[in-house]
């Protein structure tokens, strides 16, 4: 047998074992809203559309989108976060529940608003759906004494303890801090088990993490450097990171370029992206990565091969419009699909 054939075969086993595998997810949990309207005309009033109202769907976002990657790929998953008590965070809850997914670990908060990011989507019958305007109701992030954190923390310590992995989704609403992570590892529920990050404003200020994925723009806002096309500043910045952050391993995304995975005494790993350069949304690929990097981790993967599983899935879920997630047997496929292309 090839190494080539050694690899795919290693790498469909690490997929076939994420039923075996519990992963606790730490998240800024966010609904995001698609309305979409098929265009009557101008309207009079101002140079704009006029959209006769077609369909309505709230999807889990955010750090629920890492969630619903997760449970897509047969992990089983356990989501610490909270809502609001409004009809998109009952939404939200529904569709985690049609999942499956339990929620014992997600707080309702009274008088607090779910983060929703509502895509309105214009087009004519059987025609594509063009996005026209985004509206994002932010409501303020819950204060660092907030009384609903304490739950979160004894939350994430009981399912951290039966998990084989925890995943921190930090989207800077106050559910998933720096604060919060040094309280619940305080008891120990995370030694000697991977714990990856997605922080997209303060990932310098988190401390006993293993793994990062940030994209290319963070680690430029992060490190106050530009990159550019320079692949020597890009393996510079990615080694800086590994050190001050003191990390186990780093997968630095970049979009229609793929990703670079830096390990500890190992050189950096470069991919191209998986399938087509031509991408039809990105929209939650940041979270298909670092959920499937994380289940590789958790089924025992190391840094090299849940960087390839991950790649695969950033490169399937980019083809794919809104907020989606990839299933277990669309990864197996592109791994079958990688095999072929290859040894031929």
């Amino acid at each position: 047998m090839t190494r080539h054939l050694k690899d795919t075969e290693r790498w469909k086993k690490i997929v076939q074992l994420f039923g075996d595998v519990s992963v606790t997810v730490l998240a800024d949990l966010v609904a995001d809203e698609f309305i979409f309207g098929e265009i009557a005309r101008v309207s009079r009033e101002a140079p704009v559309l006029i959209l006769k109202h077609r369909e309505r769907t709230v999807v889990p976002g955010g750090g629920g989108n890492a969630v619903m990657n997760l449970a897509s790929l047969g992990v089983n998953v356990l989501p610490v976060g909270v809502v609001g008590d409004d009809e998109v965070g009952s939404l939200l809850l529904e569709r985690l529940h049609e999942k499956k997914i339990p929620t014992s670990g997600i707080e309702r908060v009274k008088h607090h608003t779910t983060t929703t990011k509502s895509r309105i989507l214009a087009g004519m019958s059987h025609t594509s759906r063009q996005q026209v305007v985004r509206l994002d109701r932010e409501p303020e992030p819950l204060d660092e004494l907030h009384p609903v954190l304490l739950n979160l923390v004894n939350a994430a310590r009981e399912y951290a303890s039966a998990s084989d992995a925890f995943l921190i989704s930090d989207y800077g609403y106050g559910a998933a801090t720096p604060r919060l992570l040094n309280f619940i590892k305080s008891n120990r529920c995370l030694a000697d088990k991977p714990v990856t990050l997605d922080s997209r404003y303060r990932m310098l200020d988190y401390e006993g993490v293993t793994a990062a994925t940030p994209n290319e723009p963070e680690v430029e806002e992060a490190l106050g450097i530009k990159i550019g096309h320079d692949n020597q500043k890009l393996f510079c910045a990615g080694e800086r990171l590994m050190q001050e952050m003191a990390l186990e391993s780093l997968v630095i995304t970049r979009g229609r370029h793929g990703v670079v995975a830096f390990e500890k005494d190992a050189p950096p790993l470069v991919l191209p992206i998986h399938g087509s350069d031509q991408v039809v949304d990105v929209t939650g690929a940041g979270d298909t990565v670092i959920a499937t990097f994380t289940a590789a981790l958790a089924a025992g993967a190391d840094t090299a091969s849940a960087t390839r599983l991950a790649n695969f899935a950033g490169g399937i879920v980019v083809m794919k419009r809104g907020t989606a997630t990839v299933s277990n047997q669309e990864l197996l496929a592109a791994i079958d699909q990688y095999s072929a292309t290859t040894s031929s």
